[in-house]
């Protein structure tokens, strides 16, 4: 949904301004929008120094319009004020898991080929897959399968995964997938897809702190906004979006108790939405890229200044 998000973006940005990509990836966003507005800068933000070293080769030619930094996304108040911005026009989100990343099979985020369960984003710091399926117990295991993979058998996987471990530590992927081959009914894997597809994306969401992280994010994005500003969102999976969905949706009410006589300016709506629910990408879209079909996105812009949330301050990752 490049165009869309550039469509939506662009207006923010098309007299110059700073956009901020706080999920860069190889830098297809940031260049279209580049390319898009010739006034505008864009600041990259990844935790993954590989697709920051790929996305600095592809944007070199934009020279001092682009900057790239080594962040997690809900750092953005730590990394407007290393670089001096009170505010920017304009933030892009592109969620979950990245093409960079499931095509490099030796990282194990792809069930489709056998490597490390590491699954980090930034794999410089932080646990791996191999950690959570190793030390967590039954019930954690369990949680996190139906919270954020929205397994089914998550306790039954929970039990084999325990079971296994006790015989030999988790450390590849082929193995997880075999054990899951033979856990998750014949039935439910002809009609809800491959039977390691909700593990993986559990297991990723966990060792990543996604929905953590999203949850401090999205609202220093919209604090960051300038009057006018806009934020638009893409994301993957149902948790995401309803994230997602609740803030914009409580940005764009009135906060004022019930009966007010007046509506005091505080009390007033911070946001506009852009977009009438959440947009999803055409069937020629999916056609030519089959990752596209869960996407969903949301957008707004800033219409009221002031504080619309809380600036959480991260840690360095």
């Amino acid at each position: 949904m490049r165009d869309r998000i550039v469509e939506l973006l662009a207006p923010a940005v098309a007299e110059g301004g700073v956009v901020l990509d706080t999920t860069l990836g190889m830098g297809g966003h940031a260049e279209a929008l580049l390319e898009a507005c010739p006034a505008a800068r864009v600041v990259g933000i990844d935790r993954d120094t590989e697709a920051l070293r790929l996305a600095g080769e592809r944007l070199a030619a934009f020279g001092d319009r682009f900057t790239a930094v080594h962040a997690v996304y809900d750092e953005i108040p730590e990394v407007l004020d290393d670089l001096g911005l009170r505010t920017v026009e304009a933030v892009l989100f592109d969620l979950g898991v990245s093409s960079l990343q499931l095509d490099a099979l030796d990282r194990g985020f792809a069930y489709r080929a056998d490597a490390p369960l590491d699954m980090r984003m930034d794999q410089g710091a932080g646990q791996t897959a191999a950690d959570v399926l190793n030390t967590y117990d039954h019930g954690d295991l369990a949680r996190l399968l139906r919270d954020y993979g929205e397994e089914r058998f998550a306790g039954r996987i929970a039990s084999a995964i325990v079971r296994e471990r006790d015989k030999e530590p988790w450390t590849r992927s082929e193995r997880l997938v075999d054990l899951l081959r033979s856990v998750v009914p014949a039935a439910s894997q002809r009609s809800g897809g491959h039977p390691a597809k909700r593990t993986f994306q559990a297991l990723r969401i966990e060792v990543n702190a996604e929905l953590r992280v999203l949850e401090r994010a999205v609202p220093a994005a919209i604090d960051a906004l300038g009057l006018g500003g806009r934020v638009a969102v893409l994301s993957y999976h149902s948790l995401e979006d309803r994230m997602v969905k609740r803030v914009l949706s409580a940005g764009s009410r009135s906060s004022a108790p019930p009966g007010l006589p007046v509506e005091l300016p505080e009390h007033r709506a911070c946001l506009r939405l852009l977009t009438r629910g959440a947009e999803e990408p055409s069937a020629q879209e999916v056609e030519v890229n089959p990752r596209a079909a869960s996407a969903k996105l949301r957008a707004a812009q800033r219409i009221r200044p002031g504080d619309a949330g809380p600036r959480t301050r991260g840690s360095r990752r």
